[in-house]
């Protein structure tokens, strides 16, 4: 297996020493910084994931900061979810478009007060689109990368963990909501959120240099908890039909095909750069969307690149991410199917790396 040759263009994390501690075994690139992917095995993390409680280093999940008078139009500039009832201490997911209606990113949007926001984006080049929109436009707005790093807590006893390390009030955060949390005299924003459907907390580091700190507390305080080292978990996301920007979808897809369209208020965000090409799409509906597949037979390998969906000697789509399920003893996928093929248990056939196999169109996912 080839390796990752280390560099400064790879940044290591604020946690990076204790994930190395920890025992992993892969890491991806993300955002230029390395993400775990497996720590014991993928089956492993996946179990453990859904029954104790895991620490993850998500610092990949960088963020663009809006900072002035401007802050708030710039943010409805980049996405046609609607944002003016949103409050101070809360979060919204938001699909980010540009001119043509195409998905740049599927952050999460971080209202910090009414001239400050963070954007806690996947996996692509976002900072440099907002600096273009605030310089084009000329807003008075500071853009930038701010020193904070996401560390994830995730699975059933993440509420008793985070108590036993912020207090009994982090029980009270609600769903995409967040508090500013006091940790060896640093206030840290801590939300309830995360990239798995097994319940969780994202704490925003703001500082590097209280990461390892952080980190090893709430190992320490989760030893009773069976709390691990983890991080996102391929079957688990798929199960829950957690979308993957750069896999599940790119810029050529827009917000209704990724099956988004319930965050585009398009009548009312007004100013978002890509609103007329969303109303066209929203008259019109789309041609494909995202669907949860079924794979039958043989245990697929992982979807390293995308597989042909066919129906009668013709490609009716492709799968993007696949796994096998090892609680619904499955190949659970996720792919973009035509509008001709994406009727629930519609049949068809995947062209995987292994060779053909027969799969099932589902309308819902498995979580």
């Amino acid at each position: 297996m080839a390796l990752i040759s280390p560099s400064r263009r790879l940044r290591r994390t604020p946690f990076s020493d204790g994930v190395e501690a920890s025992g992993v075994k892969a890491y991806t690139v993300y955002n230029r910084m390395l993400l775990p992917t497996v720590f014991r095995s993928v089956e492993e993390d996946y179990h453990h994931l859904k029954e104790a409680v895991q620490i993850w280093d998500v610092s990949c999940e960088r963020q663009v900061e809006l900072r002035g008078p401007d802050a708030t139009r710039l943010m409805q500039m980049l996405t046609p979810r609607d944002l003016r009832k949103m409050q101070v201490g809360q979060c919204s997911y938001i699909p980010i478009v540009d001119e043509t209606g195409g998905m740049l990113n599927d952050p999460v949007a971080v209202k910090l007060a009414d001239d400050r926001w963070w954007i806690s984006i996947a996996d692509s080049d976002l900072l440099l689109w907002v600096k273009a929109m605030a310089h084009g436009w000329r807003l008075d707005v500071l853009v930038d990368e701010p020193d904070v790093s996401p560390l994830g807590v995730q699975g059933p006893r993440a509420d008793d963990l985070m108590a036993a390390v912020f207090g009994d009030t982090v029980r009270d955060i609600r769903f995409f909501r967040f508090k500013m949390l006091e940790f060896q005299g640093r206030k840290l924003a801590v939300a309830r959120s995360g990239y798995s459907k097994q319940g969780g907390f994202e704490i925003y580091v703001e500082g590097a240099d209280i990461g390892m700190p952080l980190w090893n507390a709430l190992m320490e305080a989760g030893k009773a908890l069976d709390v691990h080292a983890g991080c996102p978990n391929g079957i688990e996301r798929i199960e829950s039909g957690l979308l993957s920007y750069g896999n599940d979808m790119t810029d050529d897809n827009t917000p209704h095909e990724c099956g988004l369209g319930k965050f585009c208020n398009t009548q009312s965000a007004i100013g978002c750069v890509g609103r007329d090409a969303l109303l066209r799409v929203a008259v019109e509906g789309p041609v494909q969307q995202i669907r949860a597949i079924e794979i039958h037979g043989n245990k697929v390998p992982a979807c390293d690149r995308p597989w042909p969906l066919v129906a009668d000697g013709r490609q009716v789509g492709q799968v993007t991410s696949a796994a096998w399920s090892p609680d619904f003893a499955t190949n659970v996928a996720l792919g973009m199917v035509r509008m001709t093929h994406w009727d629930e248990g519609s049949e068809i056939d995947v062209v995987t790396s292994h060779g053909i196999q027969a799969a099932t169109v589902w309308n819902t996912f498995w979580n």
